[in-house]
């Protein structure tokens, strides 16, 4: 089911009233970056400045909030209601699901940072005042594990737990305007509901678009460090073309296989380089400053969930906090829908538990490794780590990857993190390209070829644009400014989610109440208005 889609023309299989205003803007944006980058980068900055002293505290309390939501669900009153029928199964085996929860999501992000953000960090961070000390490298650690940890992932499993509970259990299109239902309800098929997906279109962009160029930085400074190409904008388009173009014809062509190939191939190279790191890294240390620093981020977890930096004059949380919920936010529609596609039939203890602490988990070991890795050679090696992440936060993890082990073998490292880039930037690029047309749709799971290629032009024009604008910076900017408007959207899907779950049943299991609801869900036609009450089990009957 899906909501109302364009019978023919251009737009046959798509909304084409949330098509034309989210393509709109978007080729808008293209437009002015095109021919006023210099002034987009500095609008850009402009606009942060304003906005970061309100972002400092709202996105604390937006990922605080959201954090103990999904706590709250998965071990309150309705912690064994499941996404489907209360006699439904997991659609996939808990190590099946596992182990697309590990491809989901922040893979490039992770390679990217697992280095740079622990030794910056290590350099100057608000919470030690001997910087270069091996106390700074524990806190160093601990904080990149909350930018990276559970707080993020509650922003991810609450998206994808709301729009699986409402494509699976109230029968409704898998889109973001879906949540709303139980607020606007008939009025999601008007414009209230376009404009919702309109935003969650911009916000995936701009976080897809982020996420690919920190990838192209990364893998042009791989080949940099490896083959010996210059670093530059040039060439850094070029990747990010070659990459979208890959991505464009497996989503186009259907080779699903050729995906899930490559998604295979990111979990055991992500293995065999993780194990080469500790092997031939500092190993009794690795495991040393893992254990130690997790213990100091659980111990400080609800302190650091709600620092808001109002006692210092800096730019530590704007730079840092602010810029990694903005990104988890424009990131959340895209990952949300992948994880609610997977976990049908999970019920939501199931769901919160493993999707909090499974990657939060593989994240401490990932950034434990190469993080730990760095500190050591700042600490009791000979270092150059640090010059090398304030020369180019791109050129961290192939540096670091030198000092671990003598040529040929740290060559072998680095090439094998540039295929891995390469991987996880085209499965991203490919699934996030679906995901944008899904929403466009109506929660249509197939469509139309046009638009697939459409968008991965779109997709690569916005990656290059914002490349040109300043890199790094204008990334950060405009991804933290694009999440903004989605974050008001996340909020309102929390009350309408708590709103749908009053009728809820509580779980069924021996001892609790296991009738469906009593009371029905409103179904709402393709006209836009309340149609004929339809209980679960009639839906159910008639699926059948």
């Amino acid at each position: 089911m899906a909501f109302k889609q364009s019978g023919s023309g251009i737009f046959k299989g798509m909304n084409s009233r949330v098509t034309i205003w989210a393509t709109g803007l978007i080729v808008s944006f293209l437009a002015v970056g095109s021919l006023f980058t210099a002034q987009l980068a500095q609008t850009l900055d402009e606009a942060r400045g304003v906005l970061d002293p309100f972002l400092e505290w709202y996105y604390v309390f937006v990922f605080a909030f959201l954090l103990f939501y999904m706590i709250w669900l998965g071990i309150g009153r309705y912690k064994n209601v499941r996404l489907g029928r209360n006699d439904e199964q997991p659609e996939f085996t808990f190590f099946s699901w596992i182990a697309m929860l590990f491809a989901a999501g922040t893979g490039v992000g992770i390679l990217f940072w697992a280095v740079a953000q622990p030794i910056l960090q290590f350099e100057n961070n608000p919470f030690v005042s001997d910087d270069l000390s091996p106390e700074a490298a524990r806190v160093a650690m601990s904080l990149t594990y909350f930018h990276w940890g559970l707080n993020g992932w509650a922003i991810f499993a609450f998206v994808a737990l709301t729009l699986a509970f409402f494509a699976y259990r109230r029968s409704q299109p898998l889109t973001i305007r879906s949540g709303l239902i139980p607020l606007l309800g008939c009025r999601t098929r008007g414009w209230m509901g376009d404009a919702v997906d309109v935003l969650a279109t911009f916000a995936t962009v701009f976080g897809i678009a982020t996420t690919l160029g920190l990838g192209v930085q990364q893998m042009n400074a791989g080949l940099s460090e490896v083959f010996g190409f210059e670093q530059t904008v040039a060439i850094q388009s070029a990747v990010a073309v070659v990459i979208m173009g890959i991505a464009t014809v497996s989503v186009v062509s259907g080779l699903q296989r050729g995906v899930r190939a490559l998604s295979r191939l990111n979990f055991w190279l992500s293995i065999a380089i993780a194990l080469a790191v500790l092997f031939f890294g500092p190993t009794q240390y690795l495991f040393a400053i893992t254990l130690e620093s997790t213990g100091h981020y659980v111990q400080n977890l609800l302190q650091l969930t709600l620092y808001t930096h109002a006692s210092y004059d800096s730019d530590w949380q704007s730079e840092w906090t602010v810029f990694f919920w903005g990104w988890w936010l424009a990131w959340s529609p895209f990952v949300g829908m992948f994880i609610a596609r997977i976990s049908r039939g999970r019920t939501f203890r199931e769901f919160v538990m493993g999707v909090l602490l499974v990657p939060t988990a593989i994240t401490i070991v990932w950034i434990g490794l190469f993080g730990g890795t760095a500190l050591y050679q700042e600490l009791f090696g000979n270092g150059g780590i640090i010059a090398a992440v304030n020369a180019d936060e791109a050129r961290a993890l192939f540096v670091t990857m030198k000092t671990l082990a003598p040529d040929p073998v740290g060559l072998v490292i680095s090439a094998a993190l540039i295929v891995l880039i390469a991987t996880y930037l085209i499965t991203s690029a490919n699934a996030g390209t679906l995901v944008i047309n899904t929403i466009l749709s109506g929660g249509y799971d197939d469509p139309p070829t046009l638009h697939r290629i459409l968008w991965g032009i779109i997709l690569t024009l916005m990656t290059v644009v914002l490349l040109m604008a300043g890199g790094l910076e204008a990334l950060q900017s405009a991804v933290i400014m694009a999440a903004l408007p989605f974050s008001v959207i996340i909020l309102a899907m929390a009350v309408g989610l708590t709103r749908a779950l009053r009728n809820e049943n509580y779980a069924a299991r021996q001892g609790d109440r296991a009738e469906p609801p009593r009371e029905p869900w409103p179904e709402v036609d393709d006209a836009g208005s309340r149609g004929t009450e339809v209980t679960e089990d009639q839906k159910h009957k008639e699926k059948a």
